[in-house]
């Protein structure tokens, strides 16, 4: 079976008509400018926020068992080994991955699960407090 290879062909043609056809198309153009639609950072990072959780929710998963942790204003370095549940009881946390110049802020009422090799710098501008669970790949709670 033989098969046939056809390679397209382009010609310029610079008639005068043809440059002033090809001026005014451009000018037409001009006010069309491309849009530039970023995702959240939460997004990007697969990084799953909810936001004033209920207290049905809380007992849902158990938040009342789980470790706590607290700080005062401070900038810590962090890298997840494992995915990580954290519920903030207290204060806010402005998280910036690593090698990124915007941040995520989480406050008081948020559950927030960071995932496995997840690396950020942690800032604490007062005091805070988490309650926090180490979760198994395809634990979705």
């Amino acid at each position: 079976m033989a098969s046939m290879i056809i390679s397209p062909t382009f010609s310029i043609n610079r008639s005068s008509r043809d440059c002033k056809i090809l001026k005014n198309t451009i000018r037409q153009c001009q006010g069309i400018k491309a849009m530039h639609i970023e995702k959240p950072l939460e997004e990007l990072y697969n990084i799953r926020v909810e936001r004033k959780v209920s207290r049905d929710r809380l007992a849902e998963i158990g938040v009342s068992k789980w470790s706590v942790w607290k700080t005062d204003k401070c900038k810590l370095p962090w890298d997840w080994q494992v995915d990580q549940l954290v519920y903030i009881e207290e204060g806010e946390v402005r998280v910036v991955p690593e090698g990124s110049k915007k941040y995520m802020r989480f406050v008081a009422g948020d559950l927030v699960r960071y995932p496995k090799w997840f690396e950020a710098d942690l800032f604490f501008n007062a005091p805070y407090q988490e309650r926090y669970s180490f979760r198994a790949y395809g634990d979705d709670n």
